[in-house]
């Protein structure tokens, strides 16, 4: 069974046509990085725009590149929420249109359970497979959530994050130093050249849910340390050298970044892995967890994937961790396919007059 996903939840455009709920026959994703890279950060009526312009070539060149034709199609499936309101309506109208003029179903999914697919859709062919009761961490600029995933698809938030999300608050640092939008990448590639333990920051306590998250305390933090230490002809410095240098490479951005900095990158960057480890793991002891699934955009930094493994090997944990690989740990739409599959098993299809929620719930 053929499923054409369509994703448009935030700043990229994508769409993908997967078989079975575990081949990808295509995946194609327009980004708007450039569009919003001036603006340090996603500005949502750009961001609908380029959706407008984008979805049309981006489906069509996923069905070209699959080799399908719309009749070959067993359903539809879309994005309905969470996410900018303005971009989850150009892929969901999109989809609703498709689905009116051909009468192939259409199937409304939620993006938080596509980012989970992500994982259990490449596990399918792996060993050890992704075994139930799972703990999903799912972890990217706009949501840092963890669930407990049982037989069925079935979900329970057990925390999320009661201010920023994790990438959030990457791209804020990242932003506050000059390194510009997005700044989660920058950071991940030049945090191994400084020492993790330079700067010290503690943890957030939190009252009520001991699961829960909280980054803008130590966003706030990186803020009173550049503060305190008058960088603000360094910084400016960055900001000049981004302007004439569009895509730095690292030796570049390290040419402008002095041992100081970079210390403060690596002990940010360690102090966030270790809140969302630390949360993770008491989440699956508590849950007895068979394993651990790690997506969203920020499954993609390595400095994440190396502890997580680390502390798999080292501490001997009682369950796999996996992680999807990195065309699919960002926004991709053969997530939102993979998710539709267990849905089109189960006949779930939408009617035409669903609506695209912006807040959104997965559980």
């Amino acid at each position: 069974m053929r499923i054409l996903g369509i994703e448009s939840s935030c700043d990229e455009t994508a769409a993908a046509v997967v078989e079975d709920g575990e081949t990808v026959l295509s995946s194609i994703v327009a980004s708007q990085m450039s569009t919003h890279g001036k603006y340090g950060g996603v500005v949502p009526e750009l961001a609908s725009r380029e959706h407008l312009r984008a979805i049309v070539p981006v489906v069509r060149e996923a069905l070209e590149r699959a080799g399908a034709r719309m009749t070959d199609l067993d359903a539809i499936a879309a994005t309905v929420g969470p996410g900018l309101v303005g971009s989850l309506l150009v892929g969901l109208t999109y989809a609703k249109s498709l689905s009116f003029v051909t009468s192939v179903p259409l199937i409304a999914v939620n993006h938080i359970e596509g980012h989970i697919h992500a994982v259990i859709l490449e596990a399918k062919r792996a060993a050890p497979p992704v075994e139930f009761p799972a703990l999903a961490l799912v972890v990217s600029g706009g949501h840092t959530h963890l669930f407990e995933v049982r037989e069925g698809f079935a979900y329970r938030l057990l925390g999320k994050t009661r201010d920023d999300a994790a990438g959030e608050a990457f791209d804020k640092v990242a932003k506050l130093l000059g390194f510009g939008y997005p700044g989660g990448p920058v950071i991940d590639r030049l945090a191994p050249f400084g020492d993790p333990s330079a700067v010290r920051f503690t943890f957030a306590r939190m009252k009520g849910n001991a699961l829960d998250f909280s980054f803008s305390g130590l966003k706030t933090a990186v803020l009173r340390w550049v503060e305190a230490r008058g960088m603000e002809e360094e910084i400016e410095m960055r900001r000049v050298f981004r302007r004439s240098h569009p895509d730095p490479e690292t030796g570049e951005w390290l040419s402008v970044t002095p041992v100081e900095t970079l210390n403060l990158l690596a002990s940010f960057q360690q102090a966030v892995i270790k809140e969302l480890l630390t949360r993770a793991a008491a989440a699956a002891e508590a849950m007895d967890a068979r394993c651990l699934i790690v997506s969203g955009g920020v499954a993609c930094n390595s400095g994440l994937r190396a502890a997580a493994r680390h502390a798999q090997g080292a501490a001997g944990l009682p369950y796999a961790v996996f992680f999807p690989s990195p065309g699919l740990s960002t926004d991709n739409a053969a997530m939102i396919a993979a998710a539709a599959f267990p849905k089109l098993e189960r006949r779930e299809f939408a009617s035409l007059d669903i609506k695209a929620q912006a807040n959104l719930a997965l559980a």
